[in-house]
């Protein structure tokens, strides 16, 4: 079957999804990849796959070079924005000592041959860096001995450059194009015979390369789950009950199904488990409008369970009975607190909260799902190919071997894709159906039912002494969790980001630290967030640490630096417990406050600077944030300064600055609007119109970017830069205004000052 939609064919005649498949299983030009398997089991997760040869490509998994000098590299992690599809590539294409302009770009589809495919936590440039070089180094050695060879001259006598391979004695040259076939036929040498290049002479990597979709998306080509389109495909709609958890008690299906363009309406049983396929009603037209249309007359009349006794007020009533109670797990206890408090020059309390949120992407969720001859394939904007493979399997009964899934470009993520209710769902209704069918959740179905980032709320103590140094440090953390069951028995589980570590900042630092946490059960579906824990503790930490300072009368770098301490590295404690570089943070702390005059610069009242600092998902940022309020309370970010530490190499300069742009923005975005009401267990909010987004008109005008090489591993920049925002900005806002900032979001703030 011809896929929905192609790139560029690298070679004339040869579709997307034929070039992939035979690059399983083919022999002939020069393939390799870093899981080299027998041919044949790269396409296990598919349909046997033609064994008839396409002149010029032998394939295997990552890597194809044509007669024709095209070279074809798979992009196998999901791209959501971050940039991935580009800057992964650029890796291998450094070491193959290939001119960029040759290169063309496939995205895989989900299969076994790649490894993990998942696209979160910032894991995709960390997990693949290292193999995706040896990958690109392997395919050059093998270029090199195929020259050689045919020239019968020493190997070490020959170099790679552009796209060939050269003899500088005999000034010959062979292009990779004329080398393949001979390559192909060579061994591959064993990973300790492989050289990679000296970093100072990396020539791709480093420099500015757009993104490879970029003129596709700005020309409105199809890229996205949405712009899938399949002969004979049907438009699916899928209610659910408003409250978390409902079920169908019956529904008006035959009236429904009597509208013009419905094909048919059925109730789908699904189950409560709030991570898997919930129970609705499908509709299923002609058009995703007769859907759409026909779903604004369907009456269904729901069974909402228990959940429709929760809502936010309940839960913030909860929480202030909770806090006066010791917590239920105790976290991390060093030292003597109660003795600490006890004999402190001065102690300071304060009380931090923030909403559930959504994760708003701008292309909401869909599928697409064609169940026949047994099987079922899949075109998913997923973040996580194969949990929507194991719950489609698990759920419906369909043998993993038996679903093909096909990773579209997806509009945005920040986590929510990680989840696979939407995919399951598409993949049910389509089991019903002899026909492709694509389902599109509205606006309204994306906010409502989303796994929505957890709220919380933080009770904190801290207590200093006579020289203003922090001596105690105690939080009392009250947190959301689901019911679930775990080896036979009902547990509450804290949502993804609402679990603390004894490990998170300051546990390790302060002396006597007492960390506390209090589950509070809820029906309401959780999921990550971009900077899953970190992209609120950051802010509610960062926030009582500068209370902190300014109660001692300190600086507020200063008084962070003082913290930190003099050792270089701190080793992790407990089960998530990993090495913090404190001297990473500190430079990055520093060259910050000097990028940004910190302590230099006079400000007027209504004006004002605030730092913050925070690790997480292994990259080391600190921020400074300026910023003028009026008298009337209206806020405006005027500068943000940003130096990040995350390794060795900036694989893609341009996609790195946009990543840490993007973060500040959203950032700001979530910390000034979002927020997410909870009444009868159901959400408020419908759309944008009462869930405002961040607009240009909010967007700092200055968002610099620094960026430190360091003698350490290289890793990801999709999270990391988002958490320091929140409290930097909350920072300045003090020291503009004297006015504390301890409920999210801005927009409940009362800024005003005269």
């Amino acid at each position: 079957m011809k896929q929905f939609h192609e790139l560029p064919a690298p070679v004339q005649g040869l579709d997307r999804r034929t070039f992939l498949r035979q690059s399983a299983v083919g022999s002939g030009s020069l393939l390799l990849g870093i899981y080299l398997q027998p041919a044949g089991a790269a396409d296990a997760v598919g349909k046997p796959a033609s064994l008839n040869s396409v002149a010029g490509f032998k394939p295997n998994a990552f890597i194809s070079i044509s007669p024709l000098g095209v070279v074809t590299l798979v992009s196998k992690q999901p791209e959501i924005g971050q940039g991935i599809k580009t800057s992964l590539p650029m890796v291998i294409a450094e070491e193959l000592e290939v001119d960029w302009k040759d290169v063309r770009i496939v995205q895989g589809d989900l299969d076994p041959a790649y490894g993990g495919q998942s696209a979160g936590g910032s894991t995709s440039t960390p997990n693949n860096y290292n193999n995706f070089l040896r990958l690109g180094a392997t395919a050059r050695t093998m270029l090199v001995q195929a020259a050689a060879q045919i020239w019968q001259v020493p190997v070490e006598e020959c170099v790679a450059a552009n796209s060939a391979v050269h003899h500088a004695a005999t000034q010959k040259t062979l292009s990779y194009a004329e080398l393949a076939s001979k390559a192909a036929a060579l061994p591959v040498p064993a990973a300790d015979a492989v050289k990679l290049k000296d970093p100072r002479n990396y020539k791709l990597l480093g420099t500015r390369i757009g993104g490879v979709d970029n003129l596709a998306i700005v020309t409105g080509k199809p890229l996205f789950g949405l712009d899938v389109r399949l002969p004979g495909m049907l438009y699916a709609v899928f209610e659910k009950c408003p409250a978390f958890g409902g079920k169908v008690i019956s529904a008006n299906l035959d009236a429904i199904k009597a509208l013009p363009g419905v094909r048919d309406a059925f109730v789908i049983e699904g189950s409560t488990n709030l991570n898997g396929l919930m129970p609705g009603v499908a509709i299923v037209a002609e058009s995703t409008w007769a859907a759409f249309s026909a779903r604004r007359q369907l009456k269904v009349s729901w069974d909402e369970g228990r959940v429709v006794n929760e809502s936010w007020d309940g839960f913030v009533a909860q929480a202030q009975t909770l806090s006066r109670q010791p917590g239920s797990v105790q976290l991390r206890k060093d030292g003597d607190p109660p003795a600490a408090f006890a004999v402190a020059a001065k102690t300071l309390e304060a009380a931090y909260s923030y909403p559930f949120i959504s994760h708003a992407s701008i292309e909401p969720q869909n599928c697409s799902a064609w169940f026949h001859d047994g099987a079922l394939e899949i075109w998913a904007p997923t973040q996580n190919p194969a949990a929507g493979q194991n719950l489609v399997s698990s759920t419906l009964g369909v043998p993993r071997d038996k679903i093909t899934l096909h990773i579209t470009r997806s509009g945005g993520g920040f986590g929510r894709r990680l989840s696979a209710d939407y995919i399951v769902e598409a993949a049910a209704i389509a089991q019903r159906l002899s026909a492709p069918v694509k389902l599109t959740w509205s606006r309204e179905d994306d906010l409502r039912h989303d796994h929505f980032r957890a709220g919380g709320f933080h009770f904190l103590r801290g207590a200093l002494d006579a020289k203003g140094k922090l001596t105690a440090w105690h939080n009392h953390f009250v947190t959301f969790a689901n019911r679930v069951v775990r080896d036979g028995k009902s547990v509450l589980q804290p949502g993804s980001g609402a679990s603390l570590s004894g490990d998170e900042f300051p546990g390790r630092w302060v002396a006597n630290c007492l960390l506390e946490q209090t589950p509070m059960e809820c029906g309401i579906p959780m999921g990550p967030w971009r900077a899953p824990g970190s992209n609120v503790f950051a802010w509610v930490f960062h926030s009582f640490i500068d209370e902190l300072a300014h109660a001692a009368g300190r600086d507020p770098l200063e008084f962070r630096l003082e913290l930190l301490g003099k050792q270089d590295v701190l080793a992790g404690t407990g089960e998530r417990g990993v090495p913090y570089n404190v001297g990473r943070m500190r430079r990055v702390l520093t060259e910050v406050a000097q990028k940004a005059d910190w302590g230099r610069k006079k400000f007027p009242r209504g004006q004002g600077q605030g730092i913050a600092f925070h690790f997480s998902h292994r990259g080391y940022i600190a921020e400074v944030a300026e910023v003028t309020v009026s008298r009337a309370g209206a806020l405006k970010v005027d500068r943000v300064v940003v130096v990040s530490d995350i390794g060795s190499q900036i694989v893609n300069p341009s996609g790195a600055e946009n990543q840490v742009q993007g973060s500040v923005i959203d950032g700001l975005g979530t910390l000034m609007f979002a927020e997410l009401d909870i009444q009868r267990g159901r959400i408020v909010q419908k759309n944008f119109t009462d869930y405002p987004i961040i607009g240009i008109a909010d967007v700092p005008p200055r968002i610099e970017v620094h960026f430190l090489k360091t003698d350490q591993p290289v890793t990801g920049l999709g999270e990391p830069a988002l958490p320091p925002l929140a409290p930097a900005v909350c920072n300045a806002i003090f020291a503009a205004t004297g006015k504390r900032v301890r409920q999210l979001p801005l927009s409940r703030a009362d800024l005003t000052w005269s």
